[in-house]
C-alpha cells in the first residue's frame, strides 16, 4: 500500500507563498487520484484541490481558486500544492490523500498522509 508523507509547511506572512509536497512510497502512485485537504482548529475538514491520475484534470475549492495550484510528477511519486497570495484564513493542517475519484468529499479518499502545518500571519 502507498504511504504518503507531506512536507513544506511552515510560517509565512499574508501575501506570501509556500509549496507543499506529498511524497508517496511504492510503485502504484499513478493509479491514484490525489487530493489536498485542510483542517483548522475547531473546524471541519475542508477540501482544497484534487488532480487526476495523469494530471490532466484538476478540481479546486472556490476559496483557493486562482491562488493555489495542484500538480503532480508521477516519475517522482510526488504531488504538489503551490500556494500563492496566502491569507490568514488559509492557516490549517494540510493533508494529502489518495483516492479513486476526482471528488471534493473526503470520504472519497482512503489513504492519508500525516499532515503538515501551514500558518499564515497577518
Amino acid at each position: 500500500q502507498v504511504q504518503l508523507v507531506e512536507s513544506g509547511g511552515g510560517l509565512v506572512q499574508a501575501g506570501g507563498s509556500l509549496r507543499l509536497s506529498c511524497a508517496a512510497s511504492g510503485r502504484t502512485f499513478s493509479s491514484y487520484v490525489m487530493g489536498w485537504f485542510r483542517q483548522a482548529p475547531g473546524k471541519e475538514r475542508e477540501f482544497v484541490a484534487a488532480i487526476s491520475r495523469s494530471g490532466g484534470s484538476t478540481l479546486y475549492a472556490d476559496s483557493v481558486k486562482g491562488r493555489f495550484t495542484i500538480s503532480r510528477d508521477n516519475a517522482k511519486n510526488t504531488v504538489y500544492l503551490q500556494m500563492n497570495s496566502l491569507k490568514p484564513e488559509d492557516t490549517a493542517v494540510y493533508s494529502c490523500a489518495a483516492g479513486f475519484r476526482l471528488y471534493s468529499d473526503y470520504r472519497g479518499y482512503n489513504l492519508w498522509g500525516q499532515g503538515t502545518q501551514v500558518t499564515v500571519s497577518s
